[in-house]
């Protein structure tokens, strides 16, 4: 923002006006219209995640009588504490008229306003975490909100017709990103039964779907005999280092962990992975990888697997993936699994020949680069959208 102009970074071609600044209370006043059950409405909308529910229980109307009507335009404050909102949110309903628990503030708009533009303007936390913070009263969970003291509170506001082009642009890159956690949903929804096709359910000899020109029956092995399960090193704490000559792959590092400890020292050449080395996390958060990364001393809650000429590498990456599926729906679904070394080599696997393994790989493989590539788009979009908010709001 241009403090001297009161402007955003960045704007429309055509905008020059400085944004105006106002108190809330020009802009919303705090409404209670009861639910007399004569509204036209029995749809009883969700603030938290902002859906209709049918309204299909009659026999509980004296509850419902204490139930606010929410109008299209209408703002609700959740008091819930997230990692997003520190202080809770306001969430603006742009779904239609309804109903909405007595337990929700409600402020409906009194000056001419875009539908697009508040939504993205009051979720924005960059903005709206400090008028909040000077309205609300802290509670175990929740916040509770001092109306008086959130209509005092001020904001700059473009005129409408700069609120309507701002609304369409997120509205627009909303939709943009929406249809790809579809595609990505749709993609890993595939992958899934992809893996239960190729691989030979339950006490089948062979998968569902195979390609053409293989017909053999496949052949039960144990892993133990085609791959070697090589556990990383275990460190003290201070032997972990905040710079040195190679990088601790620790299991944290695959997942959501950014910290990295180095390490000195020299070790036999099996306890280092390099990229391209097929790797698998066996303590609490278990699954196989393929390392992309530079040369690194993997920990002691990772496998490195040295496959023998059997074993097609794709085709193992898959098999061990099929795998840990199978083992979380076994437990529910929990990831506080611990996978010994010698449950894994005695574990049997029905193998094809290396040509038919190589086929299945290969699939699974580009099904995998299709999914990261849509991921990668998607965390971009997530990226710019962030960046706009930024820069279009003042």
């Amino acid at each position: 923002m241009n403090a001297e102009q009161h402007v955003p970074q960045f704007r429309f071609k055509d905008f020059s006006d400085s944004w105006e600044q106002r108190s809330f209370k020009t802009l919303y006043k705090k409404v209670i219209e009861k639910n007399d059950l004569s509204f036209e409405s029995d749809r009883i909308i969700s603030v938290a995640n902002m859906y209709y529910k049918p309204n299909d229980s009659k026999s509980d109307e004296k509850y419902m009588e204490t139930y606010n009507i929410f109008r299209l335009g209408d703002i609700a404050f959740e008091g819930h504490k997230s990692k997003n909102f520190a202080y809770g949110r306001f969430v603006e309903n742009t779904i239609g008229d309804g109903i909405v628990s007595h337990v929700f503030d409600v402020f409906r708009p009194i000056s001419e306003y875009d539908l697009n533009y508040w939504k993205y303007f009051i979720h924005y936390e960059d903005i709206m975490g400090q008028k909040l913070r000077m309205s609300t009263t802290k509670a175990t969970m929740m916040n509770n909100l001092v109306s008086k003291d959130f209509l005092k509170q001020s904001v700059l506001v473009p005129n409408l017709d700069e609120q309507q082009k701002i609304g369409t642009f997120f509205k627009q890159l909303d939709h943009l990103i929406t249809l790809h956690q579809r595609k990505l949903a749709k993609l890993k929804e595939l992958k899934k039964g992809y893996l239960q096709k190729l691989f030979p359910q339950n006490s089948e000899k062979v998968p569902e779907f195979r390609f053409k020109g293989y017909s053999d029956v496949w052949e039960k092995r144990e892993l133990g005999e085609l791959a070697e399960f090589i556990n990383g090193r275990a460190y003290k704490q201070d032997e972990l280092l905040t710079s040195g000559k190679y990088p601790v792959l620790r299991v944290g590092n695959f997942y959501t962990n950014d910290k990295w400890y180095y390490s000195d020292l020299e070790l036999p050449e099996k306890y280092y992975a390099e990229k391209g080395d097929l790797l698998y996390t066996w303590s609490a958060t278990f699954g196989p990888h393929i390392w992309i990364g530079p040369k690194v001393i993997y920990h002691y809650h990772i496998w490195k697997v040295a496959l023998k000429n059997l074993f097609e590498k794709d085709f193992a990456l898959q098999f061990f993936e099929a795998d840990r599926v199978r083992l979380l729906n076994s437990t529910n679904g929990s990831t506080m699994i611990h996978v010994t070394k010698k449950e894994m080599e005695s574990k049997g696997i029905l193998l094809p020949d290396i040509s038919e393994q190589r086929n299945i790989g290969e699939l699974l493989r580009k099904a995998d680069d299709l999914i990261a590539a849509t991921q990668c788009k998607l965390d971009l979009l997530k990226k710019l959208k962030k960046g706009y908010l930024q820069k279009m709001f003042c």
